[in-house]
């Protein structure tokens, strides 16, 4: 691990101040395009490498935190593929962390296995999901964690940690070692991931190109480099993944500056709405043009004892996943086992015996540049109670990470940092733009937003023996929706907060 950092910090490092500076292009009025300097990736002809055979067949892939109940019931899921993650779901304490790699390690030597003081056993049935697991993203750190007596990269941490004691057991039983590489904003960026995987696979003695990654496509700019961040994988790239809630949320925080791209209610902003649906089409035309697995997108329902609600939000989580089926997608995202049947049922009877539909090439697709960036044809209504969920959710979501729970379970949804975040971008976004309004004619002012914020900060605290982390998180999102300047992501200003 202090190899990997001491080898490639100062590109990661050198990476993050280019993301910067083209930062201040687009706030000066620099629009995303396809780049005309990788021209020639996008027009030859060529593959990814080949992909292995317990990798062909994702139709339901199951995402998770890395605590050991939430390892074992995903694995016994009955998805295709299980995401155990150190990103989004997870906060980063130190104890999170290395109770995480502690029972991925168990998980992988089939010892995992565990049983509550109430006598209920947790167990692994003798087949299980595919493990993935996604380290944190190039902009974070690890503090707890020095080389040279610098914080390591939170991303070379969290794989380089994993690789280690788990590459050689996985390459053997012909299982892995397979990541999830997420929050990419360019092909370079994708280089670097792919030459710190070339090292790794050197120190260890395991030949090149056994590690298989899918990459995340779920920021505005990596939309813009999908062929080229494959290309700059192919040895190790097994597909790209429709990260739609950090998606929407990379739009706000990209175009900030920009009053076009004020967006609706997060609930409003579906899969559905034109520059989404172009998005979504264009990644699976990308993916089958060069030989990768399509992944479709999260469906972040949570189960309720409210039948009624069960109901209701099966169908729109069936309508949602035979969309994406219908896309070309070869499998899709839940958040929680229950959702798996749900989701299988579609792809199954879409796919049938096959394990993938790769063969759905849409040649006649064209997606130009304008159509990603098509904001204006979307309903940008703004309702008061999408303001006070914003606040809500967020408050409640920072003060759930702070407590040291990266998934929180609120309003029958799975809150992550990626929704969180969206929460608080919108926030900023209508506060810092003069001339945003409610549906009902209210400006949306910094002061609407204290009023509303107070208020439900109020609501929450009630009931609640403990306000201390809930009061921290009151902190943390006025510093984030009223400065002026807009904080890249809310994880990194929370990550003070933590021990």
């Amino acid at each position: 691990m202090a190899s990997l950092q001491r080898q490639f910090n100062s590109t990661r490092l050198q990476l993050l101040q280019q993301r910067k500076e083209r930062q201040k292009r687009i706030d000066q009025g620099e629009l995303s395009k396809f780049q005309p300097n990788t021209l020639f990736v996008r027009e030859s002809e060529w593959k990814v490498a080949p992909i292995p055979a317990c990798l062909q067949d994702r139709r339901v892939e199951i995402t998770g935190p890395v605590d050991r109940k939430m390892i074992v019931n995903a694995l016994n899921s009955g998805a295709n593929v299980f995401m155990a993650d150190f990103e989004d779901s997870t906060s980063p304490t130190w104890e999170n962390l290395i109770e995480g790699q502690i029972n991925l390690y168990d998980a992988v030597r089939r010892q995992v296995d565990f049983e509550l003081a109430d006598g209920k056993k947790y167990t692994l049935d003798e087949h299980t999901a595919v493990l993935k697991v996604r380290p944190r993203g190039w902009h974070l750190e690890e503090k707890h964690f020095l080389v040279d007596g610098e914080p390591a990269s939170a991303s070379l941490f969290d794989f380089g940690l994993f690789f280690f004691h788990n590459a050689k057991v996985l390459t053997v039983a012909e299982q892995g070692p397979f990541f999830y590489l997420p929050k990419l904003e360019s092909s370079r960026e994708a280089r670097l991931w792919n030459d710190v995987f070339s090292i790794a696979q050197d120190l260890m003695r395991i030949p090149r190109g056994t590690i298989k990654v899918t990459v995340l496509i779920e920021t505005i700019l990596a939309a813009f480099e999908m062929e080229e961040i494959i290309y700059e994988l192919r040895e190790h790239l097994a597909g790209l993944n429709a990260g739609r809630w950090d998606y929407i949320f990379s739009i706000i925080k990209k175009m900030r500056r920009h009053p076009d791209f004020i967006l609706p209610d997060r609930s409003r902003i579906t899969m559905a709405v034109p520059f989404m649906q172009a998005y979504a089409q264009l990644l699976v035309k990308t993916c089958h043009k060069r030989g990768a697995h399509a992944i479709g997108g999260m469906s972040a329902f949570i189960p309720s004892k409210d039948e009624a609600i069960n109901t209701k939000a099966f169908e729109q989580v069936r309508a949602g996943k035979e969309r994406e089926a219908g896309f070309g997608y070869d499998g899709t995202w839940v958040a929680h086992p229950k959702l798996v049947a749900v989701a299988k049922e579609v792809f199954d009877k879409k796919l049938g015996t096959n394990p993938h539909q790769k063969q759905v090439m849409l040649k006649s697709l064209v997606v130009k540049e304008a159509q990603l960036l098509d904001i204006k044809a979307t309903d940008r209504t703004i309702t008061e109670a999408g303001f006070r969920t914003n606040i809500n959710v967020a408050l409640l979501y920072i003060e759930s990470w702070l407590r040291g729970v990266g998934a929180a379970a609120l309003y029958n949804l799975m809150e992550d940092a990626a929704t969180a975040e969206i929460s608080r971008a919108q926030l900023w976004q209508w506060v810092h733009h003069e001339g945003t309004t409610l549906d009902d004619g209210r400006p949306v002012t910094e002061g609407l937003y204290y009023q509303t914020r107070e208020e439900e900060y109020l609501k929450i605290s009630q009931g609640m023996k403990d306000t201390g982390h809930l009061q921290q998180a009151r902190s943390i999102l006025d510093a984030l929706v009223v400065n002026e300047l807009f904080e890249d992501f809310l994880t990194i200003k929370a990550y003070e907060y933590l021990d």
